[in-house]
């Protein structure tokens, strides 16, 4: 637990175990944790250096108060962290300044394989300080949305996630699930009719673009550093992310049925529903990405274009849009 701030396994034990034994010698507190006595003589003798264990002359010890003496432990470490991070934007500075009039091999990486791909995928989004934009198409060339392991990390940093889908990655099994939790977890999502490429952007500096298969059948890609090229992609991801649909889907889970609000207006399920048709999927997808029958779908349209007073599908999607039916409750 305390790993994150440098002590060892042995180092949180001993530590833990002069909380309940106050003025313990080393032969006791070994004991007592069934360690070798030179292994608690070497925790303790960090502990002493780190101000969290007090000796005494009689070589007994004594833990400090673990909110003032990892307090401050902690603090050492933010400030370590704040450190690193101007030294991190000094550095990227200089490497800006001497990528500056650089050849095209220094400004682009060509990367081949599965592996190195996903491995530089996840790099870029760990890579970014305010923004992770993306493309979304099918099929998925590194891993699935599922599999991002970055993303969760980079959003606790407070990292902004940006993303365009292709409108047929909404087909792909699963993804309106994943879709869903990465709604929730204040990732901002939009739907576009067509996206034209694979694309991950970290801030204004990195950019990854997936390629077709190479001849020798393995998937390949570039990794772009600041560059007009990069400029031009940055431009293009925002100009498809302004002509894009906002993607807001509601609380409940794909497959669950939420209770009926009454005949007032739709249930949980039904903006569903409506969210996933709106995006310009079909009823039978639309059906399977939420576990229902297109017969159970086509009976809950029907109900909302009576509840609408609308007689045609176009009705009840222009109703839907002006009363927030789409929209998270």
């Amino acid at each position: 637990m305390l790993d994150v701030l440098g002590l060892g396994a042995d180092d949180e034990r001993v530590y833990r175990a002069l909380l309940g034994r106050p003025g313990s010698p080393a032969p006791l507190l070994a004991g007592a944790l069934a360690v070798p006595v030179p292994r608690v003589e070497g925790a303790l003798t960090r502990l002493v250096g780190w101000g969290l264990v007090t000796g005494s002359p009689d070589g007994d010890f004594t833990a400090a108060p673990p909110a003032v003496a990892l307090g401050a432990l902690i603090s050492q470490r933010r400030d370590g962290l704040r450190t690193a991070e101007q030294a991190l934007a000094s550095f990227a500075e200089e490497h800006r300044a001497a990528m500056t009039g650089s050849s095209i091999s220094d400004l682009i990486e060509v990367v081949t394989g599965v592996d190195a791909i996903r491995h530089r995928f996840l790099q870029v989004q760990q890579a970014a300080r305010t923004e992770v934009r993306s493309f979304i198409t099918a099929p998925f060339v590194a891993l699935p949305p599922d599999e991002n392991t970055a993303e969760p990390m980079a959003l606790g940093r407070g990292v902004r996630f940006r993303a365009v889908l292709d409108r047929a990655v909404l087909a792909e099994p699963g993804i309106v699930h994943d879709a869903m939790d990465s709604l929730r977890n204040g990732v901002q999502l939009r739907v576009a009719d067509q996206v034209p490429m694979k694309l991950v952007l970290a801030d204004a500096d990195l950019g990854l673009v997936p390629l077709a298969v190479t001849p020798a059948g393995e998937p390949g890609a570039v990794l772009l550093h600041r560059s007009g090229l990069l400029e031009a992609l940055d431009a293009l991801f925002e100009t498809v992310w302004r002509a894009a649909r906002p993607l807001e889907l509601p609380g409940a889970g794909a497959g669950e049925i939420a209770a009926e609000r009454g005949e007032e207006g739709p249930s949980d399920l039904d903006r569903q529903i409506l969210t996933l048709l709106l995006a310009g999927l079909t009823d039978l997808t639309t059906a399977a990405q939420l576990g229902l029958s297109p017969r159970t779908l086509h009976r809950r349209l029907r109900r909302l274009m009576d509840v609408a007073g609308v007689r045609t599908r176009m009705q009840l999607g222009a109703h839907a849009v002006r009363h927030g039916w789409t929209e998270p409750v």
